[in-house]
């Protein structure tokens, strides 16, 4: 037998031919896509714990000691001269909020040059369910505040969804989803932020101050240049990004849209300059590989959970809780968010199936994609934002529209949770097989089912184990002695 131990472990198996294939809907990924998304998902699953946390200690703290909340939320800092004497609170939603945009404009153009939506027919599934995703929740919010007589500026509140909090109500109750499932998820979270954005940038911007507007545009191109002569060093791209920031956020447009649009610009696609393995092994990670790994922890563990801890903070009492079923514009919220969001994702999915070629993968059934479906509608981040957006001239409805988002999203995770156990037997058969790694190369056995060297590798561990198993057996039989029957 040949001596393995010294042998490299190999970077990929042998490819799919996947493009001859019908598509399947939350089938396998491809090996690397898989092994980008799960670090990524699992940077977001511990975020999601830490949001957790962030938004509990908020609501105790609201009600437990709500004067010091309040007084600590609007206590305003910063250089008046340059348009940054912000509240605390406003600190969070517009600086904060922009690190977990940066991130998740990184996250969207590595979907769309090569992730999922790199090409027309995979980003198919995932578009579509975002879309109805948003714009049934909105709808949704509509007719009920309309037929409450309430204000309609609450629409795009129930459209968002927060994948950080809902990988963290995973993480906490313990469902092993395949990697296939929860990639889905981010890439509808992906999509669901590129429109919220754009719902801010669109719905949210009342005045404009084109200098203002016009400098960010120049630093945005600054720092595209910059990348492109692959200039290095912090000292150069932070001062840079801190100054567009400040420029957005004075331009009157939300400073969140300048870190969506600093991530955009970085490149997605490895060069051989970019180090970090040999020649036979490829080029080293992407710029924006090297840059996410770096800014995320920063995103996932302190700007998303200070956001968190400086926004969730609202009263509860039986008055609130019952305000927020009787108000139009909160009963639209909880609505959206609920029953919206459960019903327009698994309508554009199962859309997706009907009137394509696409077939759902044969080892999930329907009940899966509405138990998925119903994780959409935990919104926390962006929909706190635009809660506060939406109502800002009227503190007590955003304080209500705050508690109904809490609301909302906490019956969404308590459904998803209760309908993703009914299947966690199969989720966890399904994980184990993904994961599987018999020959110990590195390279889940089921990405090597057509390459000929795994099966004999296989065949070579499977006689060393049939001949140990022989060996045992001769041992136990002179052992037994000669009475044994």
């Amino acid at each position: 037998m040949r001596d393995r131990r010294h042998r490299t472990p190999r970077r990929s198996p042998v490819p799919e031919p996947r493009r001859r294939r019908p598509a399947v809907l939350l089938g396998r990924l491809p090996l690397p896509e898989r092994n980008t998304l799960l670090d990524a998902l699992r940077a977001e699953t511990v975020g999601g714990v830490l949001l957790l946390a962030a938004a509990t200690a908020a609501l105790i703290w609201a009600n437990t000691a709500h004067d010091g909340y309040e007084s600590v939320v609007h206590q305003h800092f910063g250089p008046a001269a340059l348009g940054l004497h912000l509240s605390v609170g406003h600190w969070a939603s517009d600086g904060l909020l922009a690190v977990f945009f940066f991130v998740a404009g990184i996250e969207l153009k590595r979907e769309l040059v090569v992730g999922e939506l790199r090409t027309p027919s995979a980003a198919a599934l995932p578009v579509v369910a975002a879309l109805c995703g948003m714009a049934v929740p909105a709808g949704v919010y509509a007719v009920t505040a309309a037929a409450g007589g309430g204000s309609l500026r609450g629409w795009a509140v129930p459209t968002a969804t927060d994948i950080a909090f809902a990988l963290g109500v995973l993480a906490v109750i313990g469902t092993a989803l395949p990697a296939a499932l929860r990639a889905f998820l981010l890439t509808l979270a992906v999509v669901d932020d590129l429109c919220a954005i754009l719902v801010i940038a669109v719905f949210f911007t009342s005045t404009i101050n084109v200098a203002a507007l016009v400098g960010a545009a120049a630093c945005l191109a600054l720092f595209r240049i910059l990348l492109r002569a692959r200039v290095r060093g912090w000292y150069v791209y932070v001062p840079l990004a801190v100054v567009t920031w400040v420029l957005t956020l004075n331009s009157g447009i939300h400073a969140t849209v300048a870190g969506v649009a600093m991530g955009l610009m970085l490149r997605c696609t490895p060069r051989p300059e970019d180090g970090g393995h040999d020649a036979a092994q490829g080029a080293g990670p992407s710029q924006a590989e090297r840059v996410e790994h770096l800014v995320r922890p920063l995103s996932a563990g302190l700007a998303v959970p200070l956001f968190a801890l400086f926004a969730a903070g609202v009263t509860v009492s039986g008055t609130a809780l019952s305000g927020v079923f009787t108000r139009p514009e909160t009963l639209g919220v909880v609505l959206g968010l609920v029953a919206g969001k459960t019903v327009g994702i698994f309508g554009g999915t199962w859309a997706a199936a009907r009137f394509t070629r696409a077939t759902l993968n044969p080892d999930l059934t329907w009940p899966d994609v509405f138990a998925l479906a119903a994780l959409g509608g935990i919104g926390f981040t962006v929909a706190l934002l635009i809660g506060e957006l939406a109502f800002g001239s009227d503190p007590a409805l955003a304080a209500e529209t705050k508690a109904a988002v809490l609301v909302g999203s906490a019956v969404s995770a308590v459904l998803a949770s209760v309908l993703l156990k009914l299947r966690d037997t199969t989720y966890r058969r399904l994980a184990e097989d993904e994961e599987r790694d018999r020959d110990g190369d590195g390279v889940p056995d089921i990405y090597e089912a057509d390459d000929p060297a795994y099966h004999l590798r296989m065949a070579e561990i499977l006689e060393a184990q049939a001949a140990e198993h022989r060996r045992l057996a001769q041992l136990a039989r002179r052992d037994s002695g000669p009475d044994t029957i």
